[in-house]
């Protein structure tokens, strides 16, 4: 059986594709919000965090022969902890990494982490539209009271989410909740609502998005504040579902379907 640590608009299309190609697929998320993981009868889904320990003895309990790490390109701590254990139980891991998105061209201030960007989003004296998640919310809110500037947060619509926002202290008014990526136009509407003059992004690729908030902030003027992805090393990283399929198919023979 392959692990599937998913999460993203890519975990439909990727475990099909390796159950498909004849392997039992567990497709792992962190939270139980409604994700399209697939109908392919060598599909299972778990929901909930796991952690060193978790990942191992699920990796024991289940059989595992390879990790397919699918989370979204920012979430370091959880692909550190998945090289870890692979590592450690002598469990082939593989990587797949959304591509990134050339932005070169346009006029956006880039952000090393949340730390930096925060001061710089706040720095302009607009209202400020936060699309980087529940997390890191502190130095935005910290920032946004002691330059007095609006803050507007848009997270997923799942209860972690939303109460991760209130213990920030965020006003609910403040917060909106759905699931993206986001088109041009909801986009637009939000800028529009709230007047914001800052939007806060991260570089999630076309998938995630990021195209249709710069192209809506571009419209209304809204300077665009992008934290960089994380800087650290990949191995076995793959862009191409073809070249992933051919890398595992290399190493871990496929398994006849279970009950």
């Amino acid at each position: 059986m392959i692990l599937l640590l998913g999460g993203t608009s890519e975990t439909a299309p990727l475990a099909t594709a390796l159950a498909e190609a004849g392997y039992l697929v567990l497709v792992s998320t962190a939270t139980d919000i409604a994700l399209d993981v697939g109908s392919h009868p060598n599909i299972r889904r778990r929901t909930g965090r796991l952690d060193q320990d978790t990942m191992a003895a699920l990796i024991r309990a289940r059989d595992i022969h390879a990790i397919v790490d699918a989370t979204h390109p920012y979430a370091s701590a959880v692909q550190a902890t998945a090289e870890k254990v692979a590592e450690l139980s002598a469990t082939r891991y593989f990587r797949w990494l959304r591509p990134g998105t050339i932005l070169e061209d346009q006029e956006i201030l880039f952000a090393a982490d949340h730390q930096q960007a925060a001061p710089i989003a706040c720095s302009f004296g607009r209202p400020v539209l936060l699309t980087t998640g529940s997390k890191n919310l502190a130095p935005y809110v910290q920032e946004a009271g002691r330059n007095a500037v609006p803050l507007i947060v848009r997270v997923l619509d799942h209860p972690q989410s939303i109460e991760a926002c209130r213990l920030a202290g965020i006003d609910e008014p403040s917060i909106i909740s759905g699931r993206g990526p986001f088109s041009k136009e909801e986009n637009l509407a939000v800028i529009r609502k709230f007047g914001i003059g800052v939007l806060v992004t991260k570089d999630s690729g076309i998938p995630g998005g990021i195209r249709a908030k710069i192209e809506a902030a571009q419209l209304e003027s809204c300077q665009v504040v992008m934290v960089r992805r994380p800087e650290r090393a990949v191995r076995m990283a793959f862009h191409s579902v073809r070249d992933l399929l051919e890398a595992i198919s290399r190493t871990i023979p496929c398994a006849p379907r279970d009950e």
